[in-house]
């Protein structure tokens, strides 16, 4: 009970964009002039994994702080692109043939999901050496002169 609860207060957008990606992933998609648009499913995917990867870094580091632990990289990068292979399995074999579970869907999610860890690195590597050296608001660079 406590966990639960804890997880939707500590985690509520995160868990909120989880929802959308599952309710978007599974239900059947209309037609619509962007159909024409090259590779529209994947942008679509790369977009919503990649969104959902930034709320959840930025809820988990709002909780435990910037640093670079294996937890926080296991949290942060595996936790959602596991996520996106179970919407893939839940398009391939939940929807009734309306949605399918595609490789190259799973392979946009995780791209989406790589994408935003890496450009949300470099600031919390640059905000924890800051930290570290006891500098208010450093710069990034490692020359080894201040």
């Amino acid at each position: 009970m406590f966990f639960a609860k804890d997880m939707l207060k500590n985690y509520l957008f995160t868990l909120l964009m989880a929802l959308l990606i599952w309710v978007v992933c599974l239900m059947p998609v209309p037609e619509t002039p962007l159909n024409q648009v090259s590779l529209i499913d994947k942008w679509t995917h790369c977009v919503l994994f990649g969104g959902f990867s930034l709320i959840l870094w930025i809820e988990y580091h709002r909780l435990h702080g910037i640093g670079s632990t294996w937890r926080s990289l296991s949290c942060t990068l595996l936790l959602p692109i596991g996520f996106g292979g179970l919407v893939e399995l839940a398009q391939a074999y939940c929807t009734h043939g309306t949605r399918s579970g595609e490789w190259l869907d799973f392979a946009a999610d995780a791209i989406g999901v790589v994408i935003v860890q890496l450009i949300c690195m470099l600031p919390a590597r640059c905000g924890a050496k800051a930290k570290k050296d006891g500098a208010g608001g450093g710069n990034c660079k490692n020359d080894g002169h201040r």
